[in-house]
């Protein structure tokens, strides 16, 4: 019994597993089968698809095909047509040209048809003048002479109410448009007064420090004078030293030493020698900011730092009462506003106004005007060629060029403005007397007078000599000697009068 249930127990669970195997295989069996129905079923639909894809792609193929072929037709087409009209342009330009060329075939015919007609012309013309002269036996030279005398005598009036009102015009619209310009200049700039006074004049706290100036047995003073190179006048004029020289930098620094040397009150030999040195350093500085201030103030660039020197140095240099650094820098805004509006270098002319008047700095120590010494200067630190003859022609001493006729009017409108300017009396009575006496040198002037502080000389003719077409060439005449032979600020005005009486006497 208990052997049995070992058999069974034992079986059993055996028995359970191979059911268990035998019921797994059988049911992957049939898992298996379905599952390759399924794959079978998907392939076959993925091959019906493909089928139909296969289809589609054949069709849209063939539409496209279709499509390229249209187009390519069309393409094809045009491009035939394009053909076709290029070949038809292409014999139209050649019969145009062949047109053409038969044309200026013909046209040189006929141009060289003139040009031999031309040639009988002259020859005929020459001819004819030749049988003419030798008929009336004068040269043509002398028939048109004779016919302009006879013109001239003849309509002599009308001559001169042409000349006039053809020089009126003329001199109006000139004028009106020189004044816009400079109205316009002068306007823009609006500078302050440039007149001053450069005065070597020292004040002095009493008349004790006189003593002391000169020294013991004029020692002091003797000393000063041969170390500073300048003449210290000392007279009766109460509480005033006067230092004299030609040139303008010694007596500032003497004029400056000798402030230093009475404010500090010791005054002997080895100061006056070491306040010289420190005045003269002094100086030096002030020359060299003057003149980059200036070049500030200018907007002129570009200058060597010698050329900049020399310009700081017009600071203490004055033309009639008119300080020339001052004076230099008016000249140069002017010219450089004029030259804007006439559409001329402002740059180039700016710079020739700066500097027109630099020879002004070395003219005490080299002969010669200033304005060419101007101009070498500026030639030996390159500066372009038309500076260097606008600096050289602003006074008309070479042939001018547009820009120093610039400078020129710029200058003058610097140094003719009310108050700019001082005058001696004896060089203002010798430009009225040399004014006079150019016109007087003509024949047929009776008298003549210098007015409005010489910009005006009347001129009185015989009318006897002189008739009215006369009376403007002469006023021409007396012009242009004015112009070569005097110097003077802005114009003078030429008037020549002509006047006839008529007396008779009532008994």
């Amino acid at each position: 019994m208990n052997n049995l249930m070992i058999v069974l127990l034992v079986a059993l669970p055996l028995a359970t597993g191979v059911a268990g195997y035998f019921a797994r295989k059988l049911f992957a069996q049939k898992s298996l089968e379905f599952q390759e129905s399924k794959a079978n079923k998907i392939i076959e639909e993925a091959k019906n698809k493909e089928k139909e894809i296969l289809i589609n792609a054949k069709d849209e193929a063939l539409k496209i095909k279709e499509e390229s072929k249209k187009e390519t037709d069309q393409k094809q087409k045009y491009l035939l047509d394009l053909e076709k009209r290029l070949r038809s342009k292409e014999e139209f330009l050649d019969q145009k040209s062949q047109r053409l060329d038969a044309q200026k075939e013909e046209l040189a015919k006929k141009v060289a048809e003139i040009e031999n007609f031309k040639e009988e012309l002259k020859k005929a013309k020459a001819e004819q003048m030749a049988t003419l002269e030798k008929i009336a036996k004068i040269s043509k030279e002398e028939a048109k002479k004779n016919l302009l005398e006879l013109v001239e005598k003849e309509y002599q009036e009308d001559l001169v109410k042409k000349i006039k009102e053809m020089e009126k015009y003329s001199a109006e619209q000139i004028e009106s448009k020189a004044r816009e310009i400079l109205t316009t200049a002068i306007q823009r700039l609006a500078s302050d007064q440039t007149a001053e006074s450069t005065v070597a004049a020292v004040s002095i706290p009493s008349d004790e420090m006189k003593g002391r100036i000169i020294g013991r047995e004029g020692r002091n003073i003797q000393t000063f004078e041969k170390m500073a190179g300048v003449d210290v006048i000392i007279d009766d004029t109460p509480e005033t030293v006067i230092i004299s020289c030609f040139d303008p930098i010694r007596r500032q620094i003497a004029k400056t030493a000798l402030e230093k040397l009475i404010a500090d009150g010791r005054i002997h030999p080895s100061r006056i020698e070491n306040t010289l040195e420190k005045a003269k350093e002094e100086i030096g500085n002030q020359i060299r900011e003057a003149g980059e201030q200036a070049i500030y103030e200018t907007g002129v660039a570009g200058l060597h730092p010698d050329l900049v020197k020399i310009l700081g140095r017009l600071k203490f240099r004055s033309s009639y009462g008119q300080n020339v650094l001052k004076h230099s820098i008016e000249v140069c805004h002017l010219a450089g506003m004029i030259a804007s509006e006439l559409g001329l270098d402002v740059n180039l002319i700016k710079k020739a106004g700066l500097l027109h008047d630099i020879g002004k700095a070395v003219d005490h120590q080299i002969s010669g005007s200033h304005a060419v010494i101007g101009s070498d200067i500026a030639r030996k630190y390159g500066l372009n060629e038309e500076i260097i003859k606008a600096i050289a022609g602003h006074h008309e001493e070479i042939e001018q060029t547009p820009a120093a006729i610039v400078v020129q009017v710029a200058d003058a409108i610097s140094s003719s403005r009310p108050g700019a300017r001082r005058e001696s009396l004896d060089s203002y009575l010798k430009r009225l007397e040399d004014l006079e006496n150019v016109a007087n040198s003509f024949e047929g002037v009776e008298k003549s007078y210098a007015i409005q502080a010489g910009r005006e000389i009347r001129v009185f003719v015989q009318p006897e000599e002189i008739d009215d077409l006369e009376i403007e060439k002469l006023a021409r005449k007396i012009a242009q000697k004015i112009e070569k032979e005097l110097k003077y600020p802005g114009q003078i005005k030429v008037n020549v009068i002509r006047e006839t009486r008529a007396v008779d006497f009532a008994k």
